[in-house]
């Protein structure tokens, strides 16, 4: 009845008018604001079409310089709004044209995709329908649907019925949730103590975590903010093939103990940024379970592995962590950012569990509203589930492997390329679709280091690259050399791509060696 008084009574025509001058601003259910997003839209797609994806070549070469001038045109905030076409067409010229284009063959640089163009159309959903993931009554299909894709990542890993996770901004949240929990749940078992209501025991300053000496940077990262200094990291050495050694490991457990320091986790990796080298899970498994550790792998770049038949069994053992990662803006080609942190036991969930009676109150959970939030160090968060749904669902697992497959064989036939070139030397085997390789100079300078002289030479190789819009590669080191890196995550790069840069590198390599 009072519904049916509502929509009986007249609005005020000042106050409608007043309002409706905001209708074009906002995605609604009238024709003035329809017609308003749907041209936004299809405007958006023309400009990125013409600016970006036509591009034919991964950058355009313009220096920080020119680009840092070209922005400063922009009037950040006018008084007055411009025309949209007007200002798409700015942003075209001075951004779009200027992005790195993460589809090219030879933009190989990093851990960057090309985003597939289901998640793309997933994105448009995301945004315009701007759900919070945070409380149910903020998104309760999302809610739903990513609870089921997280219970599915359990599953496909390996973890049974009492396991969790969620969704995270990639790889650095993950690896500080799993080394927060890891510490809390230590000083809980241990030392009876709960860091949530106490903070920091005074045992912490012996807190030691243990990962490989090729590890992901945010390793120490999370251990500075957990307070915990990144004194607490101990790196453990590595193989030939940049693998953690299960005997340094040990023998540095043995050290720790002897000078009366605490153990409380092991970071594995599954798949290093340089080298996508993957380390030995089921030894270090076992260790962990001898020595009451707490197993954390950082599986962000090979986690995406367990997609596929012929190279799944890389990842053995990884059922076995107490807390993994995985990202979807690697080889799951989502756009950034897409992760996801999963939990054997969802019971250490509650180490982080907090209610706030404006939020998520414990009354919610009687009506069966699941408040994801208690599970996340994140409030506000997108429904990046979506995009990982939708793509799973266009494609299907078998075009995942596919895509996967081919980007590791096509780093196999680069090494034999590398390998086989007098001018070049590789530094590794491929384990994933990450390559690092250098040019060596053929002469060198009288009173010049050799290595000196080689550094310079692959330093000016790929900032040439960069400044001719020719290709994106990556520059590492290893010792005291400099080294290049490609990085094959693009399905659609072949191998004649790669031999054609290959070709400009030593090019380039010869030219540098004259110049200098």
């Amino acid at each position: 009845m009072l519904n049916q008084k509502f929509q009986r009574a007249k609005p005020d025509s000042q106050a409608t008018s007043k309002q409706n001058r905001f209708e074009t601003f906002f995605l609604g259910n009238s024709a003035d604001s329809l017609r308003a997003y749907s041209a936004a839209m299809s405007a958006a797609i023309e400009v990125l079409i013409k600016y970006f994806a036509s591009q034919n070549q991964p950058y355009s070469g313009v220096s920080p310089a020119e680009l840092a001038t070209k922005l400063t045109e922009f009037d950040i905030c006018p008084e007055t709004g411009e025309k949209f076409p007007k200002i798409l067409i700015q942003v075209g010229e001075a951004i779009l044209q200027n992005s790195v284009v993460v589809s090219h063959p030879t933009c190989i640089a990093h851990l960057h995709c090309p985003p597939l163009i289901p998640a793309l159309a997933a994105e448009v959903l995301i945004s315009a329908t701007n759900q919070s993931m945070d409380s149910w009554d903020q998104s309760p299909a999302a809610t739903l649907l990513e609870q089921e894709i997280v219970d599915w990542l359990c599953c496909l890993f390996g973890y049974d019925a009492t396991a969790d996770g969620i969704f995270t901004s990639g790889g650095t949240q993950s690896n500080f949730m799993g080394l927060l929990l890891a510490r809390d749940a230590f000083a809980r078992d241990r030392l009876n103590w709960s860091i949530q209501k106490l903070g920091l025991p005074k045992e912490a300053n012996r807190f030691r975590i243990l990962c490989s000496d090729v590890s992901h940077f945010t390793i120490r990262q999370s251990a500075a903010l957990l307070g915990l200094g990144e004194q607490a990291v101990v790196t453990v050495e590595t193989d030939a093939d940049y693998r953690l050694c299960p005997v340094a490991l040990e023998r540095k457990l043995a050290e720790l103990k002897q000078q009366e320091l605490l153990p409380i986790a092991i970071a594995a990796t599954v798949g290093t940024t340089d080298f996508g080298s993957i380390d030995p899970l089921p030894e270090l498994a076992a260790c962990a379970k001898r020595h009451g550790l707490w197993l954390h792998v950082d599986a962000a770049y090979g986690g995406a592995l367990i997609l596929s038949d012929r190279h799944q069994h890389k990842l053995a053992g990884i059922e076995a962590a107490d807390s993994l990662v995985v990202d979807f803006h690697k080889l799951f080609y989502q756009p950034i950012s897409c992760g996801a942190f999963l939990l054997k036991d969802r019971s250490n969930f509650d180490l982080i569990k907090l209610h706030a009676e404006y939020l998520n109150p414990e009354t919610n959970e009687d009506f069966g509203f699941l408040d994801l939030v208690t599970k996340s160090v994140q409030t506000t968060r997108r429904f990046d589930g979506l995009k990982l749904f939708m793509s799973l669902q266009a494609l299907g697992r078998q075009a995942f492997a596919d895509m996967i497959d081919t980007t590791i064989e096509l780093a196999g036939a680069t090494a034999k390329l590398i390998a086989a070139e007098s001018a070049l030397e590789l530094a590794n085997y491929p384990t994933i679709n990450s390559l690092v390789f250098r040019y060596c100079p053929q002469q060198i300078p009288p009173k010049v280091e050799p290595i000196t002289w080689a550094n310079k030479i692959n330093n000016q190789i790929r900032l040439s690259l960069l400044q001719q819009g020719a290709a994106v590669i990556g520059q590492t080191q290893i010792a005291n050399s400099t080294y290049l890196k490609f990085t094959l995550l693009n399905p659609r790069t072949t191998i004649t791509d790669i031999q054609t840069l290959l070709n400009r590198i030593k090019q380039l390599g010869e030219e540098l060696e004259e110049v200098y």
